[in-house]
């Protein structure tokens, strides 16, 4: 006898919507739909797509891909050069091969590639345009004109996230980064080969960075938003110290990151946020892929808990559970960052003089780097303490930016 046929879906009817298909949102139709949800994963642009974004995986992304992701890594970080502000430079070495160089729209477009071999289905080239809920049911609009539903929606449209501000998203700290891809001859490409530079800036709580990957530098450099004219004039005078200013970029963009203020909503009823959407970045490196392959994963399995929850009491206490399970491992992290963060805007002096001179540092950087340690664990190190303390009695350069507004706005 065969096995019964599957119900037929209701055309327009899915029971996981996810909205961007970045580390997050394709994290998150990957995860619904193992766990056997009709799943459609929606994506603004055509993948593959660009996205401003230094491409360094560090030692807990690597750990979040699938088993078997196809992957192109065009180098990888054994060491690491420090300066401040272009002087005090030194080069530390890495005891195990660290950061891994990719571009994010080949890394993007494989994890969705995963999600839909997982059985998810991909529309890319199509935009959320409204947002609404009721009855169990949340309804998602697109620029196709179609009214889609679903029994849970993930918001992962990054840091200008439309579902972020249905949503309520308040951020803690704004930066703006600005970036260029930048081809190398075969000199320059050997110089900086197996090395990537952070350079400690100007500007309160800014740094610049070159990721190699073989003919193509990324470099770029990020600061408090509100003083962009100060922050385009640190990235010419710094990629013209590294001879980066000559050659025409492939791309010279920006965008801003953000940092979720402690407390801030991660649901809406059957509505989630993931990622940059949830504004999950680490407050010092503003690294956050690893930050939305976590949420991704935490988001995704969510999902499939909404799309069994028996009433709405039960969707909301399975959203509730969900914002516990990000401030619990990603929300210790941040808090973390943000005390280093407010350590390296008050004096990036000391924070440069302990990474270059005190071995104990570095190996911390280095292990949390490779995966082997969190910001947590840093920070709970009788050294980060004390000098943490230290940075409480020294002034507070210029103000940095909060911002009570949803990502967005």
């Amino acid at each position: 006898m065969p096995p019964p046929s599957p119900p037929t879906r209701t055309p327009g009817t899915w029971d996981v919507i996810v909205v961007g298909a970045g580390p997050a949102g394709a994290t998150a139709a990957r995860v619904a739909a193992e766990n056997g949800c009709e799943t459609l994963l929606l994506e603004r642009a055509a993948i593959p797509r660009y996205k401003t974004c230094g491409g360094g995986l560090i030692g807990a992304s690597l750990a979040a891909l699938p088993p078997g992701l196809p992957l192109n890594i065009y180098d990888t970080a054994r060491q690491f050069t420090f300066s401040l502000n272009g002087r005090r430079q030194r080069t530390l070495t890495s005891s195990s091969p660290t950061i891994s160089m990719v571009y994010r729209s080949e890394f993007d477009a494989a994890l969705t590639e995963a999600a839909a071999a997982a059985g998810a289905e991909v529309r890319d080239s199509t935009a959320l345009t409204a947002l609404e809920q009721q009855g169990g049911t949340v309804t998602v609009k697109t620029n196709r004109g179609d009214a889609l539903r679903a029994r849970a929606v993930i918001g992962a449209d990054g840091s200008a996230s439309r579902v972020a501000r249905y949503v309520g998203v308040q951020c803690a700290q704004v930066d703006l980064a600005l970036e260029a891809e930048v081809p190398v001859d075969e000199r320059t490409a050997d110089r900086w080969r197996g090395r990537l530079l952070m350079e400690w800036g100007p500007l309160p709580g800014s740094f610049g960075w070159v990721f190699p990957k073989g003919d193509v530098c990324t470099a770029g450099v990020v600061a408090a938003r509100g003083n962009p004219a100060a922050l385009r004039a640190y990235k010419d005078d710094f990629l013209r110290r590294h001879g980066l200013l000559g050659p025409r970029p492939f791309h010279d963009t920006g965008h801003l990151t953000r940092c979720r203020r402690p407390g801030s909503p991660l649901a809406r009823g059957r509505v989630l946020v993931a990622g940059d959407a949830a504004a999950l970045v680490d407050h010092w490196s503003r690294e956050g892929i690893s930050y939305a392959l976590c949420s991704g994963s935490l988001a995704g399995h969510a999902a499939v808990r909404l799309v069994t929850a028996a009433d709405e009491a039960e969707a909301d206490s399975t959203a509730d559970d969900y914002g516990r399970q990000v401030d619990d491992v990603l929300g210790v992290e941040m808090r973390a960052s943000g005390t280093l963060m407010d350590l390296f805007a008050r004096n990036p002096g000391l924070v440069h003089t302990a990474l270059t001179r005190l071995p104990p540092a570095w190996h911390r950087l280095d292990a949390y780097v490779s995966g082997r340690t969190s910001v947590a664990g840093i920070m709970t190190t009788p050294l980060a303490r004390t000098a943490a303390a230290l940075a409480t009695r020294l002034p507070l350069g210029p103000a940095r930016t909060p911002s009570d507004s949803p990502p967005g706005s």
